[in-house]
């Protein structure tokens, strides 16, 4: 079993804030599994790589022996989240809250382990308030409060109209955690004002008041934007393995450890090792590998893990070789030999000189899976798979 200070270090990584860390370590030292909560509103049931970074945490809580409580919340759902928004959000129907939330399950339980996760909905005890309890709810809290919160003091600022309802969406985020008696919550940054008021609702109704977990919002692939599925910068948990495996190994290098960080259950020490052979000269492209492998062995299976290069459409990692290569005939029209640059040109792997120049000045040529090096002339009869770069590739047989 891990000791307080080996736990921390798990909890605390890839964290944006742990508020207060004294009380978390203190309700470490009781010895007992905690009760770690993390909310969930059924609005947009198609998860990419971003949300999981939040339910990577509850996994790890759950590894150290912790419980973790999924709440879906059915109920708020109805009222919809206004945290970042400027405007009011359309509310749910019951209907649509129902589905969404049969297909959050589906997909958590790709990382969860359902034997240690208690899924409950907020209607549960949200349902049976009567309108006295809710007038004596929305009393904790006042108006000039409510206010400082940023979006909403924002809207306020620009005459945006916000309705009173949705005053009430963190009073009931809040509530949730007295009613399941949270020790932690997680939440993305922009939660945190929600998560706060669990703490003040808790000490209000005589409870220890939770520690509280802020992640950061995941960079998409462009390595400068959050990842969204609207800006086409996502990987999707029920990405095909061809799909996902040629989006991860498309990202920025300076991104890749920003992902392992967030996103691997590798060691740290083992993330920084890699960090250090990349910063020796080894190629960045095999440590994409190796997280697109780990990812897709989580959200898929390790065999989908093993073949997901073969089906990665045109793009391939720099060394692999796909099946069903296409042969390309080079002619030597009369040469005895011809170099690197004209059989990439000739057989149509670049467009011209400088492009065989640039792409192997980047060292993204390969030869039979081996990175080529030097200079190299060909004569009638060679045969080899050339790759250039991640999308070009072909067997290439010389001819006089």
């Amino acid at each position: 079993m891990a000791s307080i200070e080996e736990a921390l270090a798990i909890i605390k990584r890839g964290i944006d804030e742990l508020i207060p860390e004294e009380d978390l370590v203190a309700k470490l030292k009781e010895g007992r599994p905690l009760r770690v909560k993390a909310g969930f509103d059924p609005t947009a049931p198609d998860l990419h790589l971003g949300h999981t970074v939040l339910i990577n945490k509850l996994r790890q809580f759950q590894d150290l022996g912790h419980e973790v409580i999924f709440l879906i919340g059915d109920f708020t759902g109805m009222i919809g989240d206004p945290s970042g928004k400027s405007a009011t959000r359309p509310p749910l129907t019951e209907e649509e809250v129902r589905q969404n939330a049969i297909t959050y399950k589906e997909q958590v339980f790709k990382i969860l382990d359902p034997e240690k996760t208690r899924v409950v909905f907020n209607s549960e005890w949200m349902g049976k308030m009567t309108a006295s309890d809710m007038i004596r709810l929305a009393g904790q809290y006042t108006v000039a409060r409510m206010l400082e919160r940023d979006d909403f003091d924002k809207r306020y600022r620009a005459e945006q109209s916000i309705a009173i309802h949705e005053f009430l969406y963190p009073l009931i985020q809040g509530y949730d955690s007295v009613a399941l008696e949270a020790d932690v919550e997680l939440g993305g940054t922009d939660q945190k004002f929600n998560l706060l008021m669990g703490r003040a609702l808790q000490k209000h109704y005589g409870q220890k008041a939770q520690a509280i977990l802020t992640v950061p919002i995941l960079e998409g692939l462009d390595g400068v934007q959050k990842m969204s599925k609207s800006l086409g910068n996502y990987v999707g948990v029920n990405d095909a393995p061809g799909e996902m495996y040629t989006k991860l190994l498309s990202m920025p290098d300076e991104l890749l450890w920003r992902y392992f960080e967030l996103l691997s259950f590798r060691p740290m020490a083992e993330v920084e090792q890699f960090r250090a052979a990349v910063n020796a000269g080894e190629n960045p492209q095999d440590y994409k590998k190796l997280l697109a492998e780990e990812l897709i062995t989580r959200f898929h299976n390790e065999e989908a893990a093993k073949t997901a290069h073969k089906s990665a459409g045109n793009r391939v990692a720099l060394g692999e070789i796909p099946d069903n290569v296409p042969v390309v005939e080079v002619p030597l029209d009369g040469q005895a030999e011809i170099p690197m640059p004209a059989v990439l040109r000739l057989a149509g792997l670049v467009k011209n000189g400088a492009a065989a120049r640039d792409v192997l000045g980047r060292g993204a040529v390969y030869v039979d899976g081996q990175q080529f090096e030097g200079q190299r002339m060909f004569v009638a009869g060679d045969e080899c798979v050339i790759q250039a770069g991640k999308k070009k590739i072909a067997r290439i047989i010389v001819v006089a």
